[in-house]
């Protein structure tokens, strides 16, 4: 969070960075994350702005009470079907591909993948164990075939501590946004962020019948409203279950009246 406010608003002075310049950078960040995630990095800086004033670093109107938050709708969003992963993967770099396959099957965040570090993997178990940074949280996270195949094929062009690098510096990526978007536009596809491949493996698990608790595990969530919004999209395994009450109940006796 603190590293996109820095690289957009870090080389000003506080005096300089007023309501317009706010409301640019909101437009520029929603363009490739959620309107929830740009509210919360807004919020900071409001907040970076008080303890400012408090510590006598700035004086004067505090730009943020004229920059609203964004609208957000939690139980509407963006998922990516398998009619759709197969295009995007077609018109996708060999490296891209490898992250979009691992993003979709672990429901790990663009940060979280690119500071994936070795020491987190068990390639034998087929497992990552990780620090969910958004969250302060440990998560364990069984890797299924897709996910384990792309990390196992990293393994073997291994050049540092961290699993994903840039192939062509051995640096780790900074971001990947614009690889993304170029891919994209080659496959016609509109409304994919690399956010949208964490919400279409919580969708993807709830509709194959995975109950909302084990979901909120996987996704490292903090409380189990956070992971609610995803309850809709189970609809296939709702109506199986409610199936299975009907088979009992078709052995049931029904006694007429006389």
């Amino acid at each position: 969070m603190m590293a996109h406010l820095n690289a957009a608003l870090g080389s000003m002075h506080l005096g300089d960075i007023g309501p317009f310049k706010i409301e640019r950078y909101k437009i520029d960040r929603v363009k490739k994350v959620s309107p929830g995630t740009v509210n919360r990095e807004i919020a900071l800086l409001k907040h970076m702005f008080n303890l400012a004033d408090q510590w006598g670093f700035f004086r004067g109107r505090n730009p943020m009470k004229g920059v609203k938050f964004l609208a957000e709708n939690n139980l509407k969003f963006r998922f990516v079907t398998e009619a759709e992963e197969a295009k995007l993967l077609g018109h996708a770099s060999p490296y891209l591909q490898d992250l979009i396959v691992f993003a979709i099957n672990t429901g790990f965040r663009l940060g979280e993948i690119l500071n994936l570090k070795w020491e987190e993997v068990d390639l034998e178990e087929a497992t990552v164990r990780t620090l969910v940074r958004k969250t302060q949280q440990m998560i364990d996270m069984p890797l299924n075939d897709q996910a384990a195949r792309v990390v196992r094929g990293w393994k073997g062009i291994q050049k540092g501590e961290y699993v994903f690098y840039n192939p062509e510096t051995g640096a780790p990526w900074k971001d990947l946004w614009l690889g993304l978007k170029k891919a994209c536009r080659k496959a016609g596809i509109d409304g994919i962020t690399w956010h949208t491949f964490r919400h279409t493996f919580a969708s993807r698990l709830t509709r194959a019948g995975v109950d909302l608790v084990t979901v909120k595990e996987l996704l490292g969530h903090s409380t189990i409203s956070t992971t609610m919004r995803y309850a809709h999209t189970n609809r296939d395994a709702k109506t199986r279950a409610v199936r299975l009450l009907g088979v009992r109940s078709d052995k049931a006796v029904t006694l007429g009246m006389g």
